[in-house]
């Protein structure tokens, strides 16, 4: 019998309740909430959340680090759903879920952009993100002046139905079922206004999202 491993399967059971009670704290106070508190609802002392998270920029980079590990996740049913306008409306309905459950993103996010300016590991995604839009244009099914990043951006708005907590997210693809049948092709549309936005423009005002403190002087 191996007498370390009963401690490491709890200093990883530790871990794991500690990023998901974390979650459920930033979403409900923000991420500078107390630490101590944390300790409290997943049921561990202070020295134990120091431990494993030395500091609260450690913990958030943990979480932000496992956000992108849930990007991956969904990549493969996205990609290679059985037509591009599946993978279009897979992309939208997983990640809108996924934003619109987790409040905590965006605060998380804003974070790492001040922490870690040139960390941009969602970058990997956009060449798999343009070609699923591609597909879906070949198929003639999305409407030719839409991008990636319009579909980024419709996934913020989506998932921004989770400022209103669990009680709206039975309802939320009332308005997931609106975007899809904006983005159909069809021969009546009206053109989009100007260019779009590029990914790495995109990327760092998704990071920055929030309200900016008024100038003062």
């Amino acid at each position: 019998m191996n007498p370390t491993a009963s401690p490491r399967r709890d200093a990883r059971r530790n871990h794991e309740r500690l990023l998901a009670e974390a979650r459920v704290l930033f979403g409900e106070r923000g991420i500078d909430a107390p630490l101590d508190e944390l300790a409290t609802r997943a049921g561990v002392g202070a020295g134990t959340v120091y431990r494993h998270f030395p500091t609260r920029d450690a913990l958030i980079r943990e979480l932000y680090d496992t956000a992108v590990g849930d990007l991956h996740d969904f990549a493969p049913e996205i990609v290679g759903a059985e037509t591009g306008w599946r993978a279009i409306e897979l992309w939208l309905e997983r990640l809108g879920a996924w934003v619109a459950e987790s409040p905590y993103l965006p605060a998380v996010m804003r974070r790492m952009a001040e922490l870690d300016p040139d960390y941009k590991p969602g970058a990997e995604f956009a060449d798999t993100m343009d070609g699923i839009v591609a597909r879906a244009k070949s198929e003639g099914a999305l409407r030719e002046d839409v991008t990636a990043v319009d579909l980024g951006v419709l996934v913020d708005m989506l998932g921004s139905i989770g400022q209103y907590g669990g009680a709206y997210l039975p309802y939320w693809r009332r308005q997931l079922t609106v975007v899809l049948d904006g983005l159909r092709a069809r021969p009546d549309l009206t053109p989009l206004p100007g260019a779009g936005q590029s990914f790495d423009a995109f990327h760092d005002m998704s990071h920055a999202k929030g309200p900016k403190a008024a100038p003062t002087g």
